[in-house]
């Protein structure tokens, strides 16, 4: 692989730890609401949308990282 190649999959990795920082924060915001939940609510169809939004973020945040460690392996 030739070095502009290695630089447009370096500004890709920029991207995407970007998107990772941002996917983090929200997971974070969103698990700090789910913890602060009244007892009341905790069996609530919201609460569990929140658990599955939750889910769904730390699976996106894995692909996102799965995909930074594929980058890396390419241009090894």
């Amino acid at each position: 692989m030739n070095k502009a190649r290695r630089d447009r999959l370096r500004e890709a990795m920029s991207y995407l730890d970007m998107a990772s920082a941002i996917v983090t924060d929200i997971k974070y915001c969103e698990q700090d609401n789910l913890d602060n939940t009244p007892d009341n609510l905790q069996m609530s169809f919201a609460y569990e949308k929140r658990e599955d939004c939750i889910s769904n973020l730390e699976d996106a945040y894995d692909g996102i990282s799965s995909a930074i460690d594929r980058i890396n392996d390419a241009m090894a």
